[in-house]
């Protein structure tokens, strides 16, 4: 991959209105790959975010909310365009400012073109529909856009989760005000500027990078805004939640995980393997659905561990820019959270570890992926998030017990069963508690038309495919009395 020069506009300046205006205050840009401070990022606080809303209020009442459907789709699909052609230029803006490997940021920054360009394609295909009722009635349905909706996007996969809550929430026209997280605001910032070059009307988007504590609280209470968008911890999704009530705004929350991947004694190990291990360290882990727990039929339990203690000695960690299979934590802070963790692990077999490469910088935040054997179901290792490399390997003697330890968590964002037997895949489909299963597989490749959310702390609401849409609509009934 060809690696040009990163930063290729001023990351010091908001998006509001159509104009790139000088930040009122800057929070300092860091390297997760060496630790060391690159520059300055914008922080805006509540007077930028109420500026953002007065903007995207403004594209409502005139030259966005007066596009058709039609013409919004083609906007997006043109910003897809132009996304796709920069996907190396994204892809070095995100290793820098996340630390993932450069092919796992290339991957994100096609994601997002894909996302514009299913939501470009959808946007004039959203229907209403005709109810039968009585006579001398005609009774239809319109789907109409919130109005100013807020996106509060995390540091883990700030291009991804653009694309699949604001590109929705542009193709059913509504107005955005995007807060990226303060660790990870680049790719926002130069989204921002290729939907201007689209030519997306002034005000449609608005970026406004800030603390969560102040810029995030004050569009999260902000009465101008009609709906909100979040995806982060269960603790700051809670707040966000309580501040929208009070100004009865739904909410979108796409908080943690548990994930649990199911092993039966039927299972094609080789075919799993892969996903066993890949789906728990991608991005270092940092990830909601990364599959943490690995739960393994006894009979099958030995060979599971030995297999995956293989791959982990394998795996190298290092920066960013060395494109290996895991990179940095985002922060000091999360390098402490998860070693933490991991030092709580000491009453469990330590199956395995990976590598932190010779030539990592001293100051980057890495810690070695870890593979913990013989969990009891109750350990905190697999009941908590940790949001790092780290995955437990927990037995179990039935189908019973299995869905009892798997659906044994406050969380229910994605599951996987492993298992050649149709009948026990279905049950099971139907008896996890999770909003994504996946038979033999997981993950199914990304799916940006695959409906996305979770149940019990893992939020609510669904993001991704059509679902997405209709969360950024508001049904309203018409019934014409006509005689």
């Amino acid at each position: 991959m060809t690696r040009p020069a990163p930063l290729w506009f001023d990351p010091a300046e908001l998006f509001i209105g159509g104009t790139w205006l000088p930040a009122p205050a800057t929070l300092p840009l860091e390297n997760p790959s060496t630790g060391q401070t690159l520059g300055q990022i914008a922080r805006g606080g509540a007077a930028e975010i109420d500026a953002a809303v007065t903007a995207a209020e403004a594209a409502l009442a005139g030259d966005w909310g007066r596009l058709s459907a039609a013409e919004r789709g083609r906007l997006l699909t043109r910003l897809g365009q132009l996304v796709a052609q920069r996907a190396d230029d994204l892809a070095a803006l995100e290793a820098l400012d996340v630390g993932k490997p450069l092919r796992q940021a290339k991957a994100d920054a096609l994601a997002l073109a894909r996302y514009l360009e299913f939501y470009g394609g959808a946007a004039d295909k959203i229907m209403g529909e005709t109810i039968p009722y009585l006579p001398g009635y005609t009774v239809y349905t319109l789907r109409e856009p919130h109005g100013v909706t807020g996106h509060i996007v995390p540091w883990n996969y700030p291009m991804q989760i653009i694309g699949r809550s604001v590109g929705a929430a542009l193709a059913m026209g509504n107005a955005c005000v995007l807060k990226p997280a303060e660790e990870a605001c680049l790719t926002a910032l130069a989204f921002a500027r290729l939907a201007d070059q689209a030519g997306l009307p002034a005000g449609a988007l608005n970026v406004v990078p800030g603390l969560g504590e102040e810029a995030g609280a004050a569009l999260s209470a902000h009465p101008g805004v009609q709906h909100l968008s979040f995806t982060g911890s269960v603790h700051v999704g809670a707040l966000v939640q309580a501040a929208a009530a009070r100004n009865v705004v739904p909410v979108t929350l796409e908080l943690g995980g548990k994930s649990p991947q199911l092993v039966f004694q039927d299972a094609d190990l080789d075919a799993a393997l892969p996903f066993l291990v890949n789906a728990g360290i991608q991005n270092a882990g940092q990830t909601c659905s990364a599959a943490s727990r690995i739960l393994v039929h006894r009979s099958r339990y030995d060979e599971v561990v030995t297999r995956m203690a293989e791959r982990y000695t394998a795996l190298q960690v290092g920066p960013a820019d060395a494109d290996l299979d895991v990179g940095p934590l985002i922060s000091a802070r999360q390098k402490e959270i998860v070693e933490g963790f991991i030092a709580r692990g000491t009453d469990l077999d330590r199956a395995a570890t990976g590598r932190i490469v010779d030539q990592a910088p001293a100051g980057g935040y890495y810690v070695a992926p870890t593979l913990f054997a013989g969990a009891a179901p109750e350990h905190v290792l697999a009941q908590q998030e940790i949001f790092g490399p780290v995955q437990v390997v927990i037995p179990f003697d039935t189908d019973e017990q299995a869905v009892a330890i798997a659906n044994g968590t406050d969380f229910g964002l994605v599951a996987a069963v492993w298992s050649s037997d149709g009948a026990r895949q279905m049950r099971l489909a139907k008896r996890l508690r999770a909003g994504q299963v996946f038979l033999n597989n997981y993950g199914a490749g990304g799916g940006v038309e695959l409906p996305f959310g979770g149940v019990g702390k893992s939020g609510h609401g669904r993001e991704k495919g059509f679902e997405a849409l209709y969360g950024f609509s508001v049904l309203k009934t018409v019934a014409a009395h006509h005689g």
